[in-house]
């Protein structure tokens, strides 16, 4: 049995967050269709969820981590005192950073730096959004389609997000010899887990034949290569070591995170398609003390099925190029190497706009043993992953009992 990692032991520029922070409560909601049903109103109840989960209440929360600040999603600029007016809390720390899907892991290495140093000592991190009935018409300013700044030199071209992921999957196939069969698998590993999972959107097992009969989307993504789009939310609890230790659940000590971000346009990804992971991966794993290797479970953004496969490449799962035998080798299944996404994922379970909080929420699931599909037998050590827009800016968390 290994013991808890020591994080960053061997380098002493890194920073030290382990045994400062952990997460004591986490919550999903279980709903895929919410009609009429604010976002606001789904975030109250993850955010009770998860700390009833936790053994807490409003009362002791003293901070607040929220940021869903556009149309789709239910939100503004000040989403994050608006939420916090909503649910009736005044916190003294909060953080309303945004850098899209991968925000809320990014949130959880500033709640535990907040926590470390005593600006905050129950954390409550959330988001929901509702973009199946959500009014979609609202102006909103993006800056992948606003027609000034960067974007200028890449809206004549009309890119849709979609595409965008399509054009990554299609340099992939020509750099390294990735074939659609292999990216299919992965929404056939996903699913699979997914069967098990009664909350998950999809849960009917499909095969490489299904993914690749489903209709072009982006080509060369298939309709099955491509996430579900459901209402939903999620909430995470995190506080100190020592008062996790007497609350009701077993405590999961957040021992390595990493961020960083890249860029915007489409045009500026570098050729070989490393993406921001290759920064923020490294920077967890050095502060948590582990390697790869010993990554028992795994949660990787897969918002289409080429996703999770640059993330395993960055993240040093395997190396450049060499993801879709990775894939098609079954590591990503409960008995491979690294069994990923044990609740479905994105592709399967539930996809309501920016996903990076439900990594975290399966991790802890994983590490406590409540997989609410596959279990990973005595897992110790998690990894959580996330992306922002089109790989624009990647967040990294190891998670450890």
């Amino acid at each position: 049995m290994r013991g808890l990692p020591q994080p960053g032991k061997d380098n002493p520029r890194v920073i030290d967050l382990s045994g400062k922070a952990a997460i004591a409560g986490v919550f999903e909601s279980p709903r895929r269709d919410a009609p009429r049903v604010h976002p606001f109103a789904l975030q109250m109840e993850c955010i009770l969820g998860a700390l009833d989960d936790a053994g807490l209440t409003l009362k002791d929360v003293d901070g607040l981590c929220a940021a869903s600040g556009d149309w789709a999603e239910g939100g503004s600029t000040m989403d994050v005192v608006e939420l916090a007016e909503y649910i009736g809390i005044a916190p003294t720390y909060v953080n309303s950073t945004d850098v899209g899907g991968c925000s809320y892991i990014l949130q959880a290495g500033q709640a535990a730096a907040a926590i470390a140093t005593g600006l905050a000592e129950v954390v409550v991190i959330s988001y929901a959004a509702c973009p199946r009935w959500w009014p979609l018409s609202s102006p909103s300013f993006d800056p992948f389609v606003f027609p000034a700044g960067p974007g200028q030199y890449e809206i004549p071209y009309a890119p849709t997000l979609i595409s965008t992921y399509g054009l990554f999957a299609r340099r992939h196939m020509d750099l390294y010899g990735t074939t659609p069969e292999q990216l299919a698998q992965v929404a056939v590993t996903f699913r699979e887990h997914a069967a098990k999972n009664p909350d998950a959107r999809l849960r009917k097992p499909i095969t490489v034949d299904d993914v690749l009969a489903s209709p072009m989307i982006a080509s060369p993504l298939h309709r099955l290569d491509c996430c579900v789009v459901t209402d939903g939310g999620g909430a995470v609890v995190m506080t100190s070591r020592e008062r996790a230790r007497d609350l009701k659940k077993p405590p999961v000590h957040v021992v390595g995170y990493g961020a960083a971000v890249a860029r915007t346009q489409n045009s500026q990804i570098p050729d070989d398609l490393t993406t921001p992971a290759a920064l923020s991966g490294p920077r967890a794993f050095a502060m948590a003390g582990v390697t790869p290797g010993e990554i028992d479970v795994a949660q990787i953004y897969d918002a289409f099925t080429i996703t999770p496969m640059l993330a395993l490449e960055d993240l040093g799962f395997c190396g450049r190029g060499e993801s879709g035998a990775f894939v098609a080798d079954g590591n990503l299944t409960l008995g491979g190497s690294l069994p990923t996404n044990t609740d479905g994922g994105g592709l399967s379970s539930n996809h309501p706009g920016k996903r990076g909080i439900f990594t975290l929420i399966e991790s802890v699931r994983q590490l406590r043993g409540e997989g609410p599909g596959v279990q990973v037998p005595d897992a110790r050590i998690a990894l959580a992953h996330g992306l922002g827009g089109t790989f624009c800016s990647a967040a990294t968390a190891i998670l450890a009992r």
